[in-house]
Formats: structure tokens, sequence, C-alpha cells
């Protein structure tokens, strides 16, 4: 039997393991208490901290004259290319010009040995000679024959007969004349000269060689750079607005390099053709630069841009402040406490980095152009002024650079 004593010690036993086990629980309790009371105080910590500013670039929406361009893809044509040839056979003894030399008209190209053809020359000016002396001998006899008929001492048959003679000595001296004229203009034609100011082509004959008369290709090719066309198309519907533009007075055209930026040289429209190509629909154009610097090259691919009207006081912002929405266009505008409002906008015309708004902004608001990935309605901004906000990026119709106008939908 087990004693009094033992039941007595495993009673006490119990009851300690019991005490232990409600002493952990308890700390347990209080420590998961202390974690809960923690994470409310920091979340209550947070919630009590200001939002941080979202940083954007605004700019400053203005109000501005807004040319109006039309652009286009023209080449480089020059106003006469000839395709310098021999008129006359002949051996080329010199050819005193560079390749790709600039000439003016009347210089000394090439030149064929002369001496055949001064030959040909001086024999039929002695042959006109040798007519003229017997011309002068015929009329000498027609007088004298002529005396005699009157004393009867001569027959008319005689006299006629003579009358003849020097009828047919003259018309003879009349085609000796016709044949210096012509053995003239081929020695004339042995010095090859500048018909026109341009520039050289590579040469395809070099001195030594014979050369036919018309012989294809020529010795050179010889083109016009000053002044220079360029010729360039514009679609059928802009045609009524060229014609406009085009009656009233001279228009100004820029022809830019392939960044649309850099003016190359401008000029005048010259001409419109008469009518539209039906199978590309477009009008051809022809325009005129005085090519000074000679930026301008035959056969040069260039954008045109034609100066066609102006907006008066358009509403104008930079395009980047333009957001395209799923309800279409929209800007956010930064008010001034700070916060953004998304603005439903109408867009019109777009150049040189700028677009027109005909509704939904103000000159004077301010507009996000940078960092609007990370705004959304009601947003708080740190608004930063963009570097040239606020600064007009037109200043006319011929100078300046611009891109391509466009409207937005």
């Amino acid at each position: 039997m087990v004693s009094v004593t033992q039941q007595s010690a495993a009673g006490q036993k119990r009851r300690g393991r019991a005490r232990a086990i409600v002493l952990l629980a308890a700390i347990f309790l209080s420590l998961g208490g202390y974690g809960v009371w923690r994470g409310h105080a920091a979340a209550a910590a947070k919630s009590a901290q200001p939002t941080p500013k979202i940083p954007v670039t605004v700019a400053t929406v203005r109000k501005s004259d807004f040319p109006l361009y039309l652009y286009g893809l023209g080449t480089v044509t020059p106003p006469n290319s000839v395709s310098i040839s021999s008129r006359v056979t002949g051996v080329v003894t010199q050819v005193p010009v560079e390749e790709g030399q600039m000439v003016r008209q009347g210089d000394l190209l090439a030149e064929i040995d002369p001496r055949p053809y001064q030959a040909v020359l001086d024999q039929a000016k002695a042959k006109q000679a040798e007519d003229e002396a017997t011309l002068s001998n015929a009329r000498v006899v027609l007088d004298r024959l002529s005396t005699l008929l009157k004393k009867t001492f001569e027959t008319q048959q005689d006299v006629d007969n003579q009358q003849a003679v020097v009828t047919t000595t003259a018309a003879t001296i009349e085609a000796d004349k016709a044949a210096v004229e012509a053995a003239q203009l081929n020695l004339d034609f042995t010095s090859i000269t500048a018909p026109l100011t341009g520039k050289t082509s590579f040469r395809t004959i070099d001195p030594g060689n014979i050369v036919q008369a018309g012989q294809s290709p020529g010795l050179f090719t010889l083109v016009q750079l000053q002044p220079i066309y360029v010729s360039f198309t514009q679609p059928q519907d802009e045609v009524p607005a060229i014609n406009k533009v085009f009656a009233a007075g001279p228009v100004a055209i820029d022809t830019l390099g392939t960044d649309m930026k850099t003016v190359l040289a401008s000029g005048r429209l010259e001409a419109v053709q008469n009518a539209v190509d039906q199978a590309s629909g477009t009008i051809s154009l022809r325009a005129t630069f005085a090519n000074q610097n000679n930026a301008l090259w035959p056969g040069l691919s260039v954008n045109t841009r034609i100066h066609i009207g102006t907006m008066p006081d358009a509403i104008v912002v930079p395009d980047e402040a333009v957001q395209h929405g799923p309800d279409g266009l929209f800007a956010y505008v930064v008010g001034d406490d700070g916060t953004v409002r998304r603005q439903t906008i109408k867009a019109g015309p777009s150049d040189d980095g700028d677009t027109v708004v005909s509704d939904g902004l103000n000159p004077g608001q301010r507009v996000v152009v940078a960092g609007q990935y990370r705004v959304v309605d009601g947003a708080s901004v740190d608004a930063t002024p963009a570097a040239d906000a606020g600064q007009p990026q037109h200043v006319g119709a011929t100078q300046g650079a611009a891109v391509q106008t466009k409207g937005r939908s």
C-alpha cells in the first residue's frame, strides 16, 4: 500500500506543474498583447505622418501666335543640266578644267585640234577670193560688150551670155561665203566653252583621245547650282490652302535636314502643277532657292516646310502635357494648393514641340510635363518649373525649326 506521505508528495508535484503551466500561459498572453499594442501604435504613428508629395515638372499654359506649316518630301533639281559634247570630230588637245570645278559661262572646257579646220577655212577663203576675181573680170567683159553692142560691133547674144556668167559667178561667191562661215563655225567649235555657270562632273574623255561630233556620253555634264529648284508634292486635300496663299503673294518655303530642325535653305514657291496626279493623289510643286552657300545639291532629298498661315492668340502647351486616356485627351493641371486635377482637353495642330489646345485650358495655368506616370487625380505634387517654361518656341514663318504639323486625336 502507498503511504499517506507518498500520496501527499505526488499531489504537491501535480499542483506545482499546474502553477507553472498557468504562469507560462500568462507570460505568453502578456507578450502577445504587447506585440499587438506595438503594431497598432506603429500603424497609428504611420498614419499620422503626412503623405510625401510627388515630384513633377510643370510648364505654364501660354497664349501666342502659332504658325501653320505644310510639310513634304522633295528632291533638289538643277534648272539646267547640260551634257558637254564636241560638235566636231578630232583629237582632244587639252582639258583645262578640273573635275568638279565651278566654271563660269564662256570658260574654256576642252579644245579639239583646230589645224584641220583652219585648213578648210583657208581653202574656203581662197576659193571665195578666186571667184571674186572671176566676177570682177566678168563684169569688165560685160561692160565692154555692152559698149560694143551700142556701136553694133557685138551681138545681143554675146552680151546676154556674158551677163549669165556674171550672175553665175556672183551666186558662186555667195556659196563661197557660206562655205567660209561654215568653216569658221567648225573652227570655233574646236574650242568647247561652258554654256552656263555651273559645276562640272567627272570627265569621260582625256587629252589625246579622238572624239566624234555629238558623241555620247559627252566630255562633261555641267549643272547649274545657283539658283536651284526643289520639286516636291503635297496631298490633294491641301490644294485649296496652297492656291489661296500662292495667289496672295510670295510663299515662303524652307528646306530642312533629316532631323526636321536644321534649315538648309530658304526660298519661295515658284509654281504649282496644273493638275493633280490621280495615281498618287498629290499635287506637284516647285520652289526656287538662291543657294548661295551650295547647301542644296542636285539629287539631294530634303524635307520641305511651307508657311500657310498663323493662328493668332492660340492657347499653347508643350507636347508632353497632352496625355491620352480611354475617354480622349487630357492634361494634369496643378492648382495653387499643389493638388493635381485631371482636365479633359481638345487639341489642334502640333508643331515644334508645342500643341494648340482649343478647349479645356486657360493661359497662366500650370500643367504637368514630366512625372505623370506617378500622378493620379487629386494627388499632392512638388512642382518644379521646366527649364524653358513659358518661352515661345515659334519665331516666325521662315525662321527657327519645326517638326511635322499634325492634329491630335
